[in-house]
């Protein structure tokens, strides 16, 4: 309402006729169309790219790649932004705005398709299991082979596999087109955010510019939500569904090797995408400055306008060709890494960002690991909880920053403060602890005491010793004494009844004594512990997230406010090109790395070689993704006190050069006046002191 109502009155101020008598279209209507579309093209960039992060398990275990190569493809995005933000920040803003985020969303819709291709290439999902997929029930089977551990060589890696139909497996192959698929995304994001604010920003009057930004920034946090609801319903539905039978696949949601149609949510994400790209081809390169009377001149089918550029709030210097703008970007560069301030934040972000990236790229993993939860779970929890948890405290942090009139030393102290408590508050979930999986010969010994074992070769034992099984396949069956048992070949059973999620191995020597005990499909549901934890978790997860999030809004006005006008949108451009090249790329890489080094059972693929992580180890997986995490933050706070220091000191010249300048004024004026006076005669000095009397009256 208070936009509609802003927009009439500039309508009846800016409406004009022209020649013919035909009414000219309303400014106002054009930016009111471009904040509708720039509002929809965040919604779509910010869906696209956390179902991308709510995807990270689903690929990893689609293409068996370890959780490193998803962070080098989930930083690859970032990598495309890196090839041209620092053009599209420095050179966009002198060309025509709309049509350029418009092509950058086609890119992206493209991009995304592509991620989505590998699934139309590759064959069907295939995973390890010895369950049996044929209909009739009353089959029997043993997987317990005849032979011996013995005829296993111990000392190597992997046993020898079959390598039928080997030729055409191009899984090793197909996360590269995700990889390029990203970035491409990654470039086609580039101008929406600071293209986009710019334009509100100069052709927005003063007081609505930061309402019209308010309403963006709002409408892009709606983006999240959908994209993990969308990840969480696509993890739900099987990968191949509609190409196989459902009854034959012996895994449910919960399992470690399941993979949900991954692919769906990317197709639905680039039509949103390619679908908001269509106004901004519609909209005009500028429009009148805030409060101008002067009609608007025809478009021109250049990008580049060799006409009067439009009036902008803050005084540029305008160029008419590349080559003069480049001549600026050096020492324009030099003088905005002179700032002190200005670097001082740049490390600080750059290192919270490296905490923040990391942590977020890996939750709804360790939401599943950890916690052992479903997938689609995971992503739930993350689309309606956490994620309106930090929009409610961005609105928050603005609104509070308002209601104190916060100087920017105040929202300096503000944000430091609220990441502080978020600090303190997260130490806590060091003690949200799950227990290890009660899985035998990998995480406690086959006679049920309690220990951790990590050889690989203590899953073969007596009660095994006649079985030829292979210590690398991963095919759990959940036993009726509540352990879980690597295969049901480790597991000792000789029988197999049943086909599908309802297969039934009975006969196991390992699973009891009398060795007639049975094991189901699947891993146990031992998680008693972590069903007790998990709401705790959930809680503290909300709050401390929405305690950093308030911090987000004074935080980014330190950084326009710590820096010259003339200098807001390249400092804003910079800024994000650091922070992507430092941050977003590396962060998920060695996130992912460490993560790896806690891995107690990997799958094998198909062909042969280590494939994707099964099994880790719960200690050690949450000792090292928080402690990085809270390490990288604790140096932040480091950083923050010579910053503090050089804040106050730059705000105390510019205090003192200000005072300065009043007083120069002041003396310039009174001289002027005097001059003035020694200028004039006699009766005019008596005149002018008649006035000055009768003004005193009249003001008494």
């Amino acid at each position: 309402m208070e936009v509609g109502a802003v927009c009439s009155d500039m309508q009846k101020t800016r409406r004009g006729d022209d020649a013919s008598g035909k009414t000219r279209p309303s400014s106002c209507s054009s930016l009111k169309m471009f904040l509708v579309a720039l509002s929809f093209a965040y919604f779509a960039k910010a869906l696209s790219g956390s179902y991308m992060k709510s995807t990270i398990t689903q690929l990893e275990r689609r293409f068996d790649i370890p959780s490193y190569l998803i962070g080098i493809i989930d930083g690859s995005f970032e990598i495309g932004n890196l090839l041209v933000i620092a053009f599209v920040s420095y050179f966009g803003a002198k060309l025509h705005r709309p049509k350029i985020i418009a092509m950058g969303c086609v890119l992206m819709s493209i991009g995304t398709f592509i991620i989505a291709l590998p699934h139309f290439i590759i064959g069907h999902y295939e995973f390890e299991s010895a369950a049996q997929w044929v209909v009739n029930s009353s089959h029997t089977s043993s997987p317990c082979s005849p032979g011996s551990t013995a005829d296993l060589n111990l000392d190597s890696q992997l046993p020898e596999v079959p390598v039928t139909d080997c030729e055409g497996d191009t899984n090793l192959s197909m996360w590269i087109y995700v990889l390029l698929g990203n970035v491409l995304r990654g470039i086609g994001e580039t101008p929406v955010q600071p293209l986009g604010i710019s334009y509100i920003d100069d052709f927005a009057s003063e007081e609505n510019a930061a309402l019209y930004v308010g309403c963006v920034q709002t409408i892009s946090v709606v983006g999240p939500v959908f994209g993990y609801l969308l990840g969480s319903l696509c993890a739900k539905i099987y990968v191949d569904i509609g190409f196989v039978k459902m009854e034959t696949i012996t895994i449910t949601p919960a399992d470690s090797r399941w993979v949900g149609a991954w692919w769906l949510g990317y197709l639905i994400a680039g039509v949103i995408t390619l679908i908001s790209a269509i106004p901004f081809w519609f909209l005009p390169r500028s429009l009148p400055a805030p409060g101008s009377h002067t009609p608007e001149k025809p478009e021109q089918a250049s990008f580049i306008q060799d006409s009067t550029p439009v009036k902008h709030k803050y005084p540029v210097e305008e160029h008419t060709s590349f080559i003069e703008m480049a001549k600026d970007f050096i020492p324009t560069l030099r003088t905005l890494l002179a700032h002190p301030v200005y670097l001082i934040y740049l490390c600080v972000t750059i290192i919270q960002l490296n905490s923040l990236i990391g942590m977020v790229t890996y939750k709804p993993k360790y939401i599943e690991q950890h916690f052992r939860q479903s997938a689609s779970k995971a992503n739930f929890l993350m689309g309606v909880i956490n994620i309106p948890a930090v929009a409610l405290g961005i609105f928050s942090g603005g609104l509070l920053m308002k209601k104190l009139r916060l100087n920017i030393m105040g929202a300096a102290k503000f944000a430091f403060v609220t990441s502080f408590l978020g600090y303190v508050l997260s130490l806590f979930f060091f003690a949200m602890s799950c227990d290890n999986a009660r899985i035998a010969g990998v995480t406690l010994p086959y006679n049920g005491m309690e220990g951790i074992s990590y050889d690989k070769h203590s899953v073969f034992t007596t009660c095994n010793s006649n079985c030829f099984c292979s210590a690398n396949n991963w095919d759990p069956v959940c036993g009726r004494n509540g352990i879980t048992y690597v295969s049901p070949c480790l597991a000792g059973c000789t029988i197999s009844t049943g086909s599908g999620k309802n297969t039934v191995f009975s006969n196991c020597s390992c699973i009891g004594e009398a060795g007639n005990l049975t094991a189901n499909t699947g891993q146990c549901p031992d998680k008693e512990d972590c069903d007790r934890m998990f709401p705790f978790f959930l809680a503290l997860s909300v709050l401390t997230s929405f305690i950093i999030s308030l911090g987000g809004t004074p935080g980014y006005m330190l950084l326009i406010r710590c820096i010259k006008p003339q200098l807001k949108s390249f400092a804003l451009g910079f800024h994000a090109l650091a922070t992507h090249t430092l941050a977003g790329i590396p962060a998920p890489i060695y996130f992912g790395a460490i993560i790896d080094t806690t891995c107690l059972k990997w799958g094998r693929k198909r062909c042969g070689g280590r494939g994707a992580c099964r099994l880790y180890n719960t200690t050690k997986y949450r000792i090292a993704y928080l402690g990085l995490t809270l390490s990288l933050r604790t140096i932040s706070f480091l950083i923050c006190i010579p910053g503090f220091i050089l804040l106050s000191r730059q705000l105390k010249e510019e205090e003192h050069a200000a005072l300065r300048g009043s007083q120069a004024n002041g003396g310039t004026e009174l001289e002027a006046l005097r001059k003035e006076e020694l200028g004039l005669s006699n009766s005019e000095k008596l005149q002018r002191t008649s006035e000055n009397g009768t003004d005193r009256e009249t003001r008494l």
